[in-house]
């Protein structure tokens, strides 16, 4: 895979939203991908492509079904309309969150869309105050570099390659370039830009080991 020209999302979205009647953190991204909607959801929810471009993966991929993603988040999938769109619960270090991926037939090929709604209990709130949207979506970009990967390589596994990209100079200067542009989205839904740009330093520094 080519990484010198690498790029994560094209599209970055902060904003609000409402669940069980309890204020959320909305963050959005998106980025498309010259293939068919067909390709792009067999990518994304097949166990063998799953662990050529994002990580081992067990559990019933089905609605109702569970997963488990070694290393990373656990969850439910509870609602899934193929070749549409997939939505799980994301259980991490204790925190249940809950991610949207949609599919749409664009022009120039398949238009990725991944929703990731965070609560705002305290401990969580207190992670967003820190580092701020780039926590998350700093990580769906690489994943989504990733998968750019697996399409071009016609299904190869990319995880080592990407590995060797983020830690080298090259990588790292990437990650601070979205985590500064998580930051400008920040800003755009009203966050004061010295705390924003403030988390999305901090955010840089947590996925360059520069902490």
């Amino acid at each position: 895979m080519d990484f010198e020209t690498a790029f994560g999302a094209d599209f970055r979205e902060v904003s609000e939203g409402e669940r069980e009647g309890r204020l959320t953190h909305v963050v959005r991204a998106q980025r498309t991908y010259r293939t068919s909607p067909e390709n792009l959801w067999s990518a994304i929810t097949e166990k063998q492509r799953i662990e050529s471009w994002f990580g081992k993966i067990s559990g019933d991929f089905k609605r109702g079904g569970r997963f488990s993603i070694e290393g990373n988040a656990d969850g439910d999938i509870f609602a899934c309309e193929p070749p549409h769109s997939v939505s799980v619960t994301w259980e991490f270090g204790g925190n249940k969150s809950w991610v949207t991926a949609t599919i749409k037939d664009v022009e120039d090929g398949a238009l990725l869309m991944i929703e990731h709604e965070l609560p705002t209990d305290t401990e969580s709130e207190a992670h967003w105050e820190k580092y701020g949207p780039g926590a998350t979506d700093v990580g769906w970009e690489m994943a989504m570099l990733g998968l750019d990967g697996h399409l071009q390589l016609n299904g190869q596994s990319v995880i080592a390659a990407g590995q060797e990209w983020a830690e080298a100079e090259e990588g790292k200067s990437r990650l601070r370039s979205w985590a500064e542009a998580w930051g400008k989205a920040h800003i755009e839904d009203g966050t004061p830009m010295k705390i924003a740009m403030e988390t999305a330093a901090r955010t840089a520094d947590f996925y360059t080991g520069e902490v």
